[in-house]
């Protein structure tokens, strides 16, 4: 190759590294105004998604990828006298709105409107958001918000795992991340006021770690009022769902790490971390964020990554157990969600948590579910002493013995075959002879 053509391959691999890193970077949000100026530097509320879409887009006749592992019949027990589609349950989607204009989340009554928290913090002197919280500028929430409740549509393959659930969207970050850790908690109480039965939360506080600080300090400046608004859901049964983010380092994410949110990482098609996914020991499960499709604003369905996507497929499945087990407590369905999910180790690590979310292994779990999940129990092999056979390369007496009936009945055969023959010849030299 010349040395022309390598300066043009150098320079066009350098322009797809930018345009790479560009589309994979988050939205930041703006800090709280109340938080201290050392706060300010330290804390920042992200939107958990890695890459975007265009839209209104096309209809996807095919079923994605993270649908085809899943047997939708079982996992709605279609076929049984206790179907479980997430109707009756409501799931409030804390997000960038939810557009009503597609198809799949446009029924009457199937996206409600909640509180437009970022159009009341916008400051005087940027412009206010257009609509209210069923307006999606951005099309974040509305892919959130279809991954957890689309309705089914003909020729379309994609649908919401908790299809029949109803959505309450509020509105409370956009693509410029004017959205703050004060709305964030506004909108928790406003979900919680509103009775619903599952929060999603596809965004995240990112945290820089202060050597200076106790150990047992706030990590941000609102650390404590977030902790306690989420132990008031908890105290409510609200299941909250949290992506982990999408820095794919090592660390935890706020509110995923708190004990009662259930922290979602990101998988890809083979059951492994997305290398984008944050990871810790604070991650409980993950569940496919990689090339994710979902509903997007004016109708049509596109693809995105992020862990912003693997939250919300938890959350439908939370969805689905709430309404299948209506006595279940939030840390029951957490834990049956922990417990049934795929893993190659008996307990969880800091890569994928418990393992890789299985709904229909959930949907069927039978029994009470225990207060947190356990690691499963050591393979036991049989309790007779296995007792080494040696190996033997020469004949035995079995070997000969077959050996020896094979020659007996191959001499037999051959002797009944020519005794045959030589009465046929017999006879057909005495008709020959004959006069």
């Amino acid at each position: 190759m010349s040395s022309g053509s390598l300066r043009r391959a150098g320079a066009v691999l350098l322009v797809l590294g930018v345009v790479g890193t560009t589309a994979a970077g988050p939205a930041f949000a703006e800090p709280s105004p109340t938080a201290s100026e050392g706060d300010k530097q330290r804390a920042s509320l992200v939107i958990a998604a890695a890459g975007d879409c265009t839209f209104p887009s096309k209809d996807v006749e095919a079923k994605p990828w993270a649908l085809q592992r899943v047997f939708l019949d079982e996992l709605w027990g279609t076929n049984s006298k206790n179907p479980h589609t997430g109707a009756g349950v409501k799931v409030a989607v804390i997000d960038t709105g939810v557009d009503v204009v597609n198809q799949q989340l446009s029924a009457p009554g199937k996206v409600i409107a909640g509180p437009d928290l970022l159009g009341s913090s916008t400051p005087a002197d940027q412009k206010k958001p257009e609509g209210d919280s069923r307006t999606d500028p951005v099309g974040h929430g509305t892919k959130v918000a279809g991954i957890i409740g689309a309705a089914q549509k003909d020729k379309v393959g994609f649908v919401g795992l908790a299809k029949d659930a109803t959505i309450l969207s509020i509105r409370q970050n956009d693509a410029e991340g004017h959205g703050s850790v004060k709305t964030l908690i506004d909108a928790i109480n406003a979900a919680i006021d509103a009775k619903v039965d599952v929060i999603n939360i596809s965004q995240d506080v990112r945290v820089e770690v202060d050597p200076t600080k106790p150990a047992d300090a706030p990590a941000f400046a609102e650390d404590t009022q977030l902790q306690a608004v989420l132990s008031k859901a908890e105290s409510r049964q609200i299941v909250v769902v949290a992506s982990s983010g999408n820095d794919g380092a090592e660390g935890p994410t706020y509110p995923a790490k708190y004990e009662t949110v259930l922290a979602v990482g990101a998988s890809d098609r083979n059951n492994e971390r997305a290398p984008f996914s944050q990871y810790g020991d604070f991650v409980d499960v993950v569940a496919p964020g990689v090339d994710m499709l979902s509903t997007v604003p004016g109708g049509g369905q596109c693809t995105d990554n992020g862990t912003s996507f693997s939250a919300p497929y938890v959350a439908g499945l939370a969805a689905v157990l709430k309404g299948q087990h209506t006595d279940w407590t939030a840390k029951q369905i957490r834990t049956v969600i922990e417990q049934t999910a795929q893993r190659t180790e008996h307990g969880p690590n800091k890569w994928i948590g418990w393992g890789v979310v299985d709904p229909v292994k959930a949907v069927n779990f039978e029994g009470v579910p225990e207060a947190t999940p356990h690691p499963d129990a050591p393979t036991k092999l049989d309790a007779a002493p296995l007792i080494a056979q040696p190996l033997g390369i020469a004949e035995t007496q079995a070997d000969r013995d077959r050996r020896t009936a094979t020659f007996v009945l191959g001499a037999g055969g051959l002797l009944v075959a020519g005794l045959a023959g030589g009465a046929i010849v017999t006879r057909d030299l005495g008709r020959r002879r004959r006069p």
